[in-house]
């Protein structure tokens, strides 16, 4: 039978491989499998447990709806995570079962649900994360000695509590800076942590949750000190002291009942608090608050014990971000992901700082990774051009790897793939740009109609493995396109000043690297000079209204949930500061300089179709931008069209509703094809 081309309703075939986590005695790894399922218009999750010696592969849960979040009891006897089995309205809870098979139970049963559970060094504890108010949490000491409510009581406090929930957003009352993200407003709830006793022999919950925190901030990503007595989180900054959501402290949190200490200061931006085995240490990432486009994200450690210390970087020899830490199990060295020219890599450092040693660098994009109990192994998930969201496992030293998992193999086979090549080119000032191009299977002769691929961020790095984008590509060059893909400047993974360079230049020395690649590919003969197309999302969308406002050679263009006004995203977005991180600059004190930088200043010079594609509840880069662009090009009477997207937000392409991530594939190659042949 002949193999078919890819098509945007291939979307449905795809599977997705997360979350690896290692049992206790290192002899297999959960993870995370999520299919996408056409007749419920979303996302479904088993947990699937790999052997690493002989079984192989076995799915662990049912997965009709999502089981995700897989966690180890210390003595493997159980496996904790979080599913939405239950009540959709309560939100997903934990749940435990055990390793050996059997049916899970229900350990929490929390108004708001349940976040990822971290099971105590002993396995007597779990701690978590759920969002309260201040009437849930003087709720919570009132129905401390309660016992379970029956089935018809139960129905009726969800009744009362979807009554208070209209209420209180009718009308929304703003107070605070930052009051909504995502998709979503926020409802007066902050995160907090909790603790669960569990009986070790049983699984079974010893007790009604407690929650240990008090501070009106959200806390998450909780780990508990190896001694068991306090948990170290993130925290965000206090309501008067720093009212944006983004900004991040590390905190004690003591389990006996004293305050939490705070470990970190305003002048940093601090996340991922990891203890080290012996409890010495706490090794953390962090940023400085004035640079947070430009600056690397940097591995820090701090003494864990109430001696305290000044913070000390481990990674000043990498030029480059350092992200998802793991300790060694002798307390000797980090491990982290660092992205470097087109690649993420799994690296090691010592405690004192030093040569960064790569570990595990290939073609291919590591998206996560857990080291064996042992620290001799790496269960990592990875995508490549050929094989998207796979489970692998290598030796540290290099001896072996094994990949465990061909979970798109079957469907894949049937298909003919694109291939991809690599591209590095010099751009217009002598400056060595990485690119790639998706080349259209069994192309005829001469020159192919070339589609630009821009990248958001601005400061992100793309690969030719990029799992985001793998199925886009291959569906545009299904179609018969030449897809070229590259890193301009402002992009990560090829050091701090070229991400820098473009900080209060957006558009500038990216669009000569980006024209760049495309003169050469033109040049070499594989790219149509008459049938140039262009699109992007985020930063991509600016950059894509950006070219076709300041470049006349494009004949059809896709600009995708873009910031095209900067005056306005200042105040209408949820990361208004990323003004004054760029630029420096607010509205009301440089609104020339704002505007200059805006693709909707440029509008009198776009004379190329173009498609807005936007989500209604895109609160990143709002609609109201793409609307503003929409009806000036009306206005002038240019050849516009703009598709809203309901329900969905700014990860539209990623993990929108199926139904409109199909729809949207299928009207970007449409548009072009549209305008394949000039009238």
């Amino acid at each position: 039978m002949s193999k078919t081309r890819i098509t945007a309703e291939d979307l449905y075939n795809i599977s997705m491989v997360s979350d690896p986590q290692f049992s206790p005695d290192g002899r297999r790894l959960a993870y995370v499998h999520t299919r996408i399922d056409r007749q419920s218009n979303g996302y479904k999750s088993a947990i699937w447990l790999a052997s690493l010696d002989g079984e192989r592969l076995r799915q662990f849960t049912a997965g009709d709806k999502r089981d995700t979040a897989p966690r180890w009891s210390p003595d493997g006897r159980w496996l904790a995570f979080v599913s939405n089995r239950g009540d959709d309205k309560a939100g997903a809870q934990i749940y435990v079962m055990a390793t050996d098979g059997g049916e899970a139970h229900r350990l929490t049963d929390l108004e708001n649900g349940a976040g990822e559970p971290r099971w105590s060094p002993d396995g007597s504890r779990i701690a978590f994360t759920s969002r309260v108010d201040a009437e849930e949490k003087a709720g919570e000491a009132e129905n401390e000695n309660e016992t379970p409510a029956d089935p018809e009581e139960a129905e009726r406090r969800a009744r009362e509590k979807e009554k208070r929930e209209k209420e209180r957003s009718d009308p929304r009352v703003i107070d605070r800076f930052a009051y909504r993200a995502e998709t979503s407003y926020f409802d007066g709830r902050t995160s907090h942590l909790y603790v669960l006793d569990v009986d070790p022999g049983t699984g079974r919950a010893a007790g009604k949750p407690r929650r240990v925190t008090d501070v009106e901030r959200d806390y998450r990503d909780p780990r508990w000190l190896p001694d068991g007595s306090a948990l170290l989180a993130v925290a965000g900054r206090k309501p008067g002291e720093d009212d944006i959501f983004y900004h991040s402290d590390l905190v004690r949190v003591p389990l006996d009942g004293g305050p939490e200490e705070l470990l970190t200061g305003p002048e940093t931006e601090d996340a991922s608090p990891r203890p080290s085995p012996d409890g010495r240490w706490i090794a953390y990432q962090s940023l400085p608050v004035p640079e947070l486009s430009a600056a690397n994200v940097e591995i820090k450690l701090i003494p864990a014990g109430d001696e305290g210390g000044e913070p000390r970087v481990v990674t000043g020899a990498l030029d480059a971000h350092a992200d998802d830490i793991s300790w060694s199990p002798d307390s000797q060295s980090v491990c982290f992901l660092a992205g470097r020219k087109g690649r993420y890599e799994l690296c090691r450092v010592g405690i004192d700082g030093g040569p960064v040693e790569t570990l595990l660098s290939a073609e291919r994009e590591i998206l996560a990774y857990d080291l064996s109990p042992d620290g001799l192994q790496a269960g990592f998930v990875a995508s490549t051009d050929r094989a998207p969201w796979d489970l692998y496992v290598a030796a540290l030293d290099g001896s072996r790897e094994e990949r465990l998992t061909d979970v798109n193999g079957d469907w894949l086979a049937d298909r003919v793939l694109a291939e991809v090549e690599d591209l590095w080119f010099e751009s217009s000032d002598g400056t060595r740009i990485q690119g790639w191009i998706v080349k259209p299977p069994d192309a005829g002769p001469g020159p192919a109609p070339l589609v630009l691929s821009v990248h958001g961020g601005p400061h992100v790095m793309w690969s030719r493995h990029e799992a985001s984008m793998w199925h886009e590509w291959q569906v545009l060059a299904a179609r018969g396109y030449l897809v070229l893909a590259c890193n301009p400047r402002g992009s990560d993974g090829y050091g701090r000043d070229f991400r820098a360079s473009l900080i209060q230049h957006w558009g500038e020395a990216d669009l000569g690297d980006l024209m760049s690649g495309v003169d050469q590919v033109v040049a070499r003969g594989l790219a149509d000079p008459e049938r140039l197309f262009n699109t992007g999302g985020s930063y991509g969308g600016f950059m894509t209204a950006w070219v076709i406002g300041h470049d006349q050679r494009f004949r059809a263009a896709v600009a995708q949930r873009g910031v095209y006004d900067l005056i306005s995203f200042y105040s209408t977005s949820d990361i208004p500061l990323l003004t004054e991180w760029e630029f420096d600059a607010n509205p009301w004190e440089h609104t020339e300089l704002l505007w200059r930088y805006s693709p909707l200043a440029y509008v009198e010079n776009i004379h190329t179709p173009l498609l807005l594609i936007h989500s209604e509840n895109d609160f990143r880069a709002p609609i109201p931008a793409a609307e503003g662009l929409f009806v000036a090009l009306r206005r002038l009477k240019r050849e516009v069209e703009m598709v809203r997207y309901p329900r969905d937000g700014h990860e539209l392409s990623r993990s929108g509703e199926p139904k409109h991530r199909v729809d949207r594939l299928e009207r970007i190659a449409g548009w072009f094809d549209r305008h394949l042949e000039r009238d």
